[in-house]
C-alpha cells in the first residue's frame, strides 16, 4: 500500500462506520435493503463455529466483533486497529500487512477478509491468497456484490468529511465468479449488496 492509500485509511478510520450505518456522507444514498442485508451478514458471521480466527484488514472491527473464539484483527492502519480493539474485549487488533502475514503456518482455523479482496490489484490477490492459505485452514471472503449498471472493476474517487478526495481501486463480484477466483468454494451469501464465499 502506498503512502496515499495509507493516508486515506488513516483519515477515514473515524468515519469508516458511516458507510455501514448510512450516516454522514452516506445518509442520502438510496440503498434499498441495505440495513437488512448488513444484519444478515452480521448474523452469518456470528453463526460461524468458534475457532482461532484472523480477520485480515479488519478496519474498525465492524464485522470482526461478530466472530467467536480466539479472534485476531489485523490492519495496516494504526487508527483502524485502535477502533477495532475497542470492539474486541476478548481479542486483539494488531497493525500488520495482510500480504505478508506475521504469523506462523496454520496459526488459525479460519481467515476472514471483509471488503479487502476487492481492493487488491492483480499480483496482490495471489499474494494474499497464498498468505491466507498458509496461515489458515479456511478462508471466508466478504465483498461487494455486482449490481446492474455497476462496472465490475473501477477506480473510484472517494471523498471524506474533511473534503479531501482519494482514488481507490474497487471490484464487484457475483458469488460464482468470486468462488472461482478463490480456487473453488461455497457461496454462503449472495445478495443485492454483498457476497460471501467460504473457500
Amino acid at each position: 500500500m502506498d503512502e496515499a492509500h495509507r493516508a486515506y485509511y488513516a483519515a477515514r478510520a473515524r468515519e469508516y462506520d458511516d458507510w455501514w450505518l448510512g450516516r454522514g456522507l452516506f445518509a442520502a444514498r438510496d440503498r434499498p435493503g441495505w440495513v437488512e442485508e448488513v444484519r444478515e451478514l452480521e448474523r452469518l458471521l456470528a453463526a460461524l463455529p468458534a475457532a482461532r480466527m484472523l480477520d485480515a484488514a479488519c478496519g474498525t472491527g465492524f464485522l470482526t466483533r461478530h466472530l467467536r473464539g480466539l479472534v485476531v484483527g489485523l490492519d495496516q492502519s494504526a487508527e483502524m486497529c485502535a477502533l477495532a480493539q475497542r470492539r474486541l474485549p476478548d481479542g486483539v487488533a494488531i497493525v500488520g500487512d495482510a500480504l505478508a502475514l506475521p504469523f506462523p503456518d496454520r496459526a488459525f482455523d479460519r481467515v476472514v477478509a471483509g471488503h479487502f479482496y476487492g481492493h487488491l490489484l492483480g499480483d496482490q490477490r495471489e499474494r494474499f491468497l497464498d498468505e491466507a492459505r498458509r496461515v489458515g485452514d479456511e478462508l471466508i471472503v466478504v465483498d461487494s456484490a455486482r449490481r446492474e449498471g455497476v462496472e465490475e472493476e473501477q477506480w473510484q474517487e472517494r471523498r471524506l468529511n474533511d473534503g479531501s478526495r482519494h482514488r481507490v481501486y474497487k471490484r464487484f463480484f457475483t458469488g460464482h465468479a468470486l468462488a472461482a477466483e478463490l480456487g473453488g468454494g461455497e457461496v454462503v451469501h449472495e445478495g443485492a449488496w454483498f457476497v460471501v464465499v467460504r473457500s
